[in-house]
């Protein structure tokens, strides 16, 4: 590479470093979720005279950007009420990407010029799967109760597995002429999942294992961003899913890390996870936008009022495809267990059940596998489809991104929807529980160590108040002996608190989220008392 080639590719990502910047921080104050203005800043800079033409490289996607976007979306995933919520995340990630595809492969030939069912397999596998990028951009700023957080996010790191499956048996129909059996598919599929599953975990289990005997903050930074990019290259090299492998490497990493993990590792890789996130969320919505000119440039033949027509007609049906599996299978479900398996459940609600499917965001992954699709099939002939299919692609994402991503918070006000108060309550009994502990302690201690039995009880009081709601104001400070002896009881202290916390996640009183809540707090107390200014939290 030439030396004025690497300054222009320095001078294009500095470019985009600064977009983000800006109108990300122009979205914090008009209270937009950042990746919405991002697209729609993206799409404005597009057409403006003198701006570079950025093309997206779908291998840039798929290897650079995705695994730790992935990883660092599944670190936060709750194995708790990923169990729980499986069924519909499996009708999600899986049925519904059929539903699609099927759907299209249907109705493609009739609606679209030029299309088969072959071309609407293609078009279906690439626009099927939601995005984890955005669901997890977007979906915990708009105040969404916290369990359809969760099987949304859950779905769109599912479903781009099994939408990136769904893809190789479109391109194999296409470039081959054949279609697998059922078997066949099925079989592939759960050779995939499974593989990466088993990929990931092994990564995982080795990682976790090495790093008990590690506790140096960058360094295990260094490990976990290695870790995402090992696990989707490993997977990928071994012919299973690399994003299975992320995303299974990365929540099973996740469970471990409070045993692993010091306070102040755990401080240092939260800040830097999140700045990384931020910037590659950042860049990649602003390619969304920028990619217009590239889209439209190659469609040739069709006005641009009727490719309008087309976008919108496509992006409305997709939806409407959605929102009309969501509810049919949240209610045969609920038939099912009612009046087959003579059970009560609840029934559905059906402002949850329509926020489910107002949900489902596309992303960069949807116009990234757009893009990698081939130019020329088998005998020379052009795949004159392709074009069509990456303008449809991009006018679905921009559609749920910017409408629906803009009409979640009205649409959760005016529905009355909030969180339960699930993880509150959860939040609250496991204070008192980690209070409660932390007094146990602390007793114990103070019997062993009577000379500092002042000091022991000084703790034990302020826990106590903590346990009877009457939070601490003022700050206790000493010096020279007493402070290191101070210091130990409080090590002691919140440690019982850690221990406490990390069993209560394990016999599931409490999700992954109280945990990382009340561990953070652990953990700037523990911090505040090492640079001298402990205050209890």
């Amino acid at each position: 590479m030439t030396g004025a080639g690497v300054q222009a590719e320095e001078g294009v990502f500095l470019l985009l470093l600064v977009f983000v910047v800006v109108f990300a921080g122009l979205a914090r104050q008009l209270k937009v979720p950042y990746p919405i203005l991002l697209v729609v800043a993206g799409l404005i800079l597009s057409f403006l005279p003198g701006m570079p033409r950025i093309g997206l490289d779908p291998n840039l996607v798929f290897l650079v950007f995705l695994p730790p976007l992935l990883y660092s979306a599944a670190w936060t995933l709750s194995w708790r009420e990923f169990q729980r919520n499986f069924v519909s995340i499996a009708m999600l990630a899986v049925g519904l990407v059929l539903f699609t595809i099927f759907g299209l492969a249907w109705a493609a030939g009739s609606l679209l010029p030029g299309f088969d069912w072959r071309s609407g397999v293609l078009l279906g596998a690439v626009v099927a799967a939601t995005d984890a990028i955005a669901a997890t951009s977007i979906a915990r700023r708009v105040g969404l109760p916290q369990r359809i957080v969760d099987i949304l996010e859950a779905e769109s790191l599912v479903n781009d597995g099994t939408g990136l499956l769904a893809l190789q048996f479109g391109l194999t129909i296409l470039l081959n002429g054949r279609t697998p059996s059922l078997i066949e598919g099925i079989g592939q599929l759960v050779f995939l999942t499974c593989g990466g599953v088993a990929v990931g975990l092994a990564i995982g289990a080795i990682i976790a294992w090495f790093e008990k005997w590690v506790d140096d903050g960058p360094i295990e930074i260094v490990i976990s961003i290695l870790a995402s990019y090992g696990a989707y290259l490993l997977g990928t090299r071994l012919h299973v899913s690399g994003v299975m492998a992320v995303i299974a490497c990365s929540m099973y990493m996740s469970r471990k890390s409070p045993e692993y993990m010091s306070s102040q590792v755990r401080l240092q890789a939260t800040a830097v996870w999140d700045a990384l996130t931020f910037i590659l969320n950042g860049i990649v919505f602003v390619l969304i936008g920028l990619q217009l000119p590239y889209v439209i440039g190659q469609i040739v033949g069709i006005r641009h009022t009727v490719l309008l027509e087309y976008g919108i007609g496509f992006s409305a049906a997709i939806i409407a495809l959605r929102m009309a599996w969501v509810f049919a299978e949240t209610y045969l479900a609920y038939a099912v267990r009612r009046w087959v398996q003579k059970l009560q459940p609840d029934p559905p609600q059906p402002r949850r059940v329509f926020i489910i499917g107002w949900g489902g965001m596309r992303g960069v992954l949807s116009l990234a596998a757009a893009v990698s699709l081939p130019y020329m099939l088998p005998g020379g002939r052009t795949f004159s489809q392709r074009s069509m299919i990456i303008y449809l692609a991009f006018c679905l994402i921009v559609a749920t991104l910017i409408v629906q991503g803009l009409t979640l918070p009205w649409l959760i006000r005016i529905m009355g929807l909030s969180d339960s108060g699930r993880s509150t309550q959860e939040e609250q009994e496991a204070r008192r529980v980690l209070a409660t502990e932390a007094i146990m302690h602390l007793h114990r201690a103070r019997s062993k160590n009577r000379d500092t039995s002042a000091i022991f009880q000084e703790l034990i009081d302020q826990y106590q108040h903590r346990l009877d709601a009457i939070p601490p104001e003022r700050e206790h400070t000493a010096t020279g002996r007493n402070l290191a002896q101070r210091n130990e009881a409080v090590l002691i202290a919140l440690q019982a608190e850690r221990d406490a916390l990390i069993r209560l996640r394990n016999e599931d009183e409490i999700d992954d989220e109280v945990l990382r809540t009340l561990q953070r707090e652990l953990d700037l107390a523990e911090s505040r008392m090492h640079t001298g200014s402990m205050t209890f939290h």
